[in-house]
């Protein structure tokens, strides 16, 4: 079986650095990780993350800790550039590097250099070399904010490779019952239930709100629709509601803000009064635009505050984006059909806070009934917002259990 991931993993590089050729996220993939010269930091705490999101999610223990052991550097590693280029510079780390392919050569090296006193790898990130290294060496290694399902290999009978990556991991934080009872029947114990780690962080978002400039003067009285993190799907669709709600406000916040991707999109929108966000200068004249699109990186997070209702996108493609940071400040959820792997959104489905849609039809109906219904909408608004403040805690979870290690 090793064998087969040793290929797999060189296969995917190869892919990689093919498509490098022609696709800008590749070729920072590539160039990203053959560029960067690691640095020894002896004794850090080493936070992995796939990408941005999960970065956010694992940032409350990363903070924590941090405040915790002021003396102790962290070190971060990303495997996607869209966290590694938002994050590079942030001031909670040390350094922050693209994580080497997974191959024994370049995991013995990382872990040599760095030399990290205990490892934090965040949801859904396994890697057997990195695992290894850090197991032989005896160096503790913690999963935060885990998830898991019956379909994963971990449970299929050709996943013996991944079940003993899960012999390496010293303790489990996972987000439901669920995970842990799938976990026993494969003899793992060492799990505690200690919920999603991003419920603190976006709850710690809406409480210290940060305040942006002209987007007051942009809603100009009016209420606000907002649709965060789209993909061309989900902008399509949301297109019929422009027309059918002239008093309302629009804001579109893409889930990738290149140039050809908000060209696109403005397009789609030109027969709208629309402004994009880097060209409000003049705040006072913003009020007579229709539609805001988002063309920046770290804004979404604080736009929330100023809507009525949200949509959240992604739900046609791999899968929806984060819910919650939308909820935390009180907004109705409407996303598409690809949610089931998503605990939150299945929770807010079942509290008539969170809606899913299919097609256009099915979204005229989930915004109509909160568009046009005050008291509906404010029930389900009182309802996400009370959901993530009763699922907040699972930080000082996982601190204690770390702190005893450390």
């Amino acid at each position: 079986m090793l064998f087969t991931y040793n290929i797999v993993v060189r296969i995917y590089f190869a892919l990689i650095y093919l498509a490098s050729a022609f696709n800008k996220k590749a070729s920072l993939w590539v160039k990203g990780r053959k560029s960067q010269k690691i640095k020894p930091a002896p004794g850090c705490i080493w936070f992995h993350f796939a990408s941005l999101g999960e970065f956010e999610q694992g940032r409350p223990v990363l903070e924590a800790l941090k405040q915790q052991y002021p003396e102790k550097p962290i070190v971060i590693t990303f495997f996607s550039p869209s966290g590694f280029q938002v994050r590079k510079n942030t001031p909670l780390a040390q350094a922050v590097y693209y994580l080497p392919l997974d191959t024994a050569y370049n995991a013995r090296r990382f872990v040599d250099i760095l030399q990290p006193d205990i490892a934090v790898f965040t949801k859904y990130e396994y890697w057997y070399h990195y695992f290894n290294q850090l197991h032989q060496r005896q160096i503790p290694l913690y999963i935060i904010s885990g998830i898991f399902r019956p379909t994963q290999a971990f449970f299929k009978w050709y996943g013996g490779l991944h079940r003993k990556m899960l012999t390496m991991v010293n303790h489990f934080f996972v987000q439901d019952q669920a995970s842990q009872r799938l976990l026993q029947t494969l003899a793992v114990n060492n799990v505690t239930v200690s919920g999603d780690t991003r419920f603190d962080r976006v709850w710690a978002n809406a409480q210290s709100r940060k305040k942006l400039p002209g987007i007051t003067e942009f809603k100009d009285g009016h209420q606000l629709f907002i649709a965060g993190s789209t993909w061309p799907q989900d902008e399509e669709l949301l297109l019929s509601l422009i027309n059918k709600y002239p008093d309302w406000k629009f804001i579109i916040a893409p889930h990738e803000i290149g140039e050809a991707k908000i060209e696109r999109l403005l397009r789609l929108l030109s027969s709208q009064q629309y402004i994009r966000f880097t060209q409000m200068i003049n705040y006072r004249d913003v009020g007579s635009y229709r539609v805001l699109v988002v063309d920046n990186m770290g804004t979404l997070s604080s736009l929330y505050q100023y809507a009525d209702v949200a949509y959240i996108g992604g739900g046609f493609g791999a899968g929806i984006h984060n819910t919650l940071e939308a909820a935390a400040f009180g907004l109705p959820v409407i996303f598409g059909p690809k949610y089931q792997k998503f605990k939150e959104a299945r929770d807010l489905i079942s509290l008539k806070a969170g809606f899913t849609i299919s097609n256009v039809s099915e979204l005229k109906q989930a915004v109509g009934a909160l568009m046009d219904d005050p008291k509906q909408r404010a029930s389900a608004a009182e309802k996400a917002q009370k959901y993530v403040e009763e699922n907040t805690g699972a930080t000082a979870s996982v601190l204690g259990y770390i702190k005893a290690s450390l």
